[in-house]
């Protein structure tokens, strides 16, 4: 039974969510992070929300651990390239807050632009202060939307029901989907100069740190306001606050800070500045659904390998995960047998081409690229998976291609995978036999058809008179028993291959035996 530690708080719901799918699920949540890592160990999954810091040290307490479910959008609390390095799968629940979040940022816009805590503050007091709180109307006015995904786009229709002209940067952003949302795609530059008002909606990376800087808030319109519901450190507070003092900011609204609790800031001495304590996601509708969203994606993976909403990995649904499992598995067999005859000797591998003809072409290529690397790159690297074979292919300088052919072929669906080392190239070609069974039909272009077994020998060999005999022989002689045996030939009197199941490892001195036989050029064992 797979095993899940919750360790922050998670609806009552999302809990039995675990529970019912037949997943134990332990709720701690607050421990302190050496109390963490004392008990990790054993879990497969780990579901966490913002409190949770998921860092190396805590991965490398965790040798059983597959996959970190954040309830939520960010995932800057997740070392994820930790996580990849060691194959853990870390998932996220980008849909589950998105309209809460944009709700929040247009509460805070219209809170901003008519001084409502202040107002609000000053009529308690008992005074009546009209002319003091002369607020802004946002009818007409420009709003500018850095980052215009799930989160970005909704507060983009917000923005347009209230009549606002929207400008919008986000360099995954197509003009298609700029005209559809009604938004107006610009450069960065022309947004900070033209906005009234500026709001933040992406994650916060090395690319996005301090986006709104000295230099960009110089950049903007004297009297902008400023709005930031996404990720502390997408802007500069000191040089925020200097901007507001002087008069060339309007005012801001914030939700998240750059340390949580920012404890004193020199913005909570402004009185046209708005902060919450990162409430964006903090309704309980939002939190329901994040949790039940985190434990159904978590339990799918653990239960049935789907993958859903991943950072590190390609996305396979639960619906597509059972159709994908015996092609996943033929591509890992194929890197495998592929990676099992790399020899250093023929230098490090250079680039994999990986072609999917037939019914194999119409699927969702990136998993199956995925676990053909993985297949490969096992035999050279420890510890290699389908979360981390990508990130090793790329930082080890293999430059890796796929290919869908739309062409008819011999077979109803054909995977074929290509690797070229420094010294030569290697071809070899599977498809599934009676629907799921992987099979081998071709190795470097050589016709040949055989199942993958557990122990097999690949021998390379020039057709010629009493191999057979003699191959048969020396095996017989060393009492290692033949389950199947293949062969293949490019023409008659040629080169040749012969694959060979046996019913257990195969020693080295009988393999040393089978390479000194006459006519034989390679004998590599091999193991499924």
């Amino acid at each position: 039974m797979p095993k899940v530690l919750v360790s922050d708080k998670l609806s009552q719901t999302a809990l039995a969510i675990f529970h019912a799918r037949g997943i134990e699920a332990d709720f701690r949540p607050g421990l302190k992070p050496p109390e963490l890592r004392g008990i990790i160990a054993p879990y497969d999954g780990l579901a966490v929300r913002s409190a949770t810091k998921v860092t190396r040290e805590l991965l490398e307490a965790a040798p059983n651990l597959k996959v970190v479910g954040r309830a939520g959008i960010g995932v800057d609390n997740v070392d994820v390239t930790s996580a990849t390095a060691r194959g853990v799968v870390v998932m996220n629940t980008p849909h589950g807050n998105a309209i809460t979040t944009a709700e929040h940022t247009i509460a805070m816009m219209m809170t901003l632009a008519r001084q409502i805590p202040e107002a609000s503050a000053s009529t308690r007091s008992g005074k009546w202060e009209k002319n003091r709180f002369m607020g802004m109307e946002l009818f007409g006015k420009t709003l500018g939307v850095i980052g215009c995904g799930n989160i970005g786009s909704i507060v983009v229709e917000r923005a347009i029901g209230l009549r606002m002209k929207v400008i919008a940067y986000d360099p995954y952003l197509t003009e298609a989907r700029a005209l559809a949302l009604g938004a107006e795609k610009v450069p960065l530059a022309d947004l900070l100069s033209r906005a009234d008002v500026i709001t933040l909606h992406t994650p916060l990376t090395e690319a996005t740190r301090n986006i709104i800087s000295a230099e960009a808030i110089a950049a903007m319109k004297k009297g902008v306001r400023v709005i930031n519901c996404a990720r502390g450190g997408l802007l500069d507070e000191a040089a925020l606050a200097t901007a507001i003092r002087s008069g060339h900011v309007g005012g801001a609204a914030l939700d998240v800070f750059a340390t949580e609790p920012p404890g004193e800031s020199p913005l909570f001495t402004l009185e046209n500045v708005v902060c919450t304590p990162h409430l964006g996601a903090a309704t309980e509708e939002a939190q329901e659904k994040v949790g039940i969203q985190v434990a159904e994606q978590m339990s799918d993976f653990l239960l049935t390998g789907a993958v859903v909403n991943a950072i590190n990995m390609p996305s396979v649904s639960a619906e597509e995960a059972p159709r994908l499992r015996p092609y996943m598995e033929l591509c890992r067999l194929l890197g495998s047998f592929a990676g099992q005859l790399t020899h250093a000797r023929e230098g490090v591998i250079r680039s994999v081409a990986i072609e999917y003809e037939g019914a194999a072409a119409v699927l969702n290529l990136k998993p199956l690229s995925a676990a053909a690397l993985a297949g490969l790159l096992g035999p050279i690297l420890e510890g290699v998976n389908m979360v981390n074979a990508p990130a090793l292919a790329h930082a080890r300088g293999i430059e890796v291609s796929e290919i869908a052919h739309d062409r008819p072929g011999e077979y109803q669906a054909l995977i074929t995978l290509t690797v070229t080392t420094e010294q030569l190239t290697r071809a070899v070609a599977g498809t599934l036999f009676a629907n799921d069974r992987p099979r081998i039909v071709s190795v470097k272009g050589i016709p040949i058809e055989a199942d993958f077994f557990r122990h097999m020998i690949y021998v390379t060999n020039q057709d010629r008179p009493g191999f057979i005999g003699r191959f048969g022989a020396t095996l017989a002689d060393a009492g290692i028993n033949i389950a199947t045996f293949h062969l293949g030939r490019a023409a008659p009197g040629g080169d040749a291959i012969c694959l060979v199941a046996v019913d257990e490892p195969v020693p080295e001195p009988v393999l040393a035996a089978v390479r000194s036989l006459p006519l034989v050029m390679q004998a590599t064992p091999l193991r499924f």
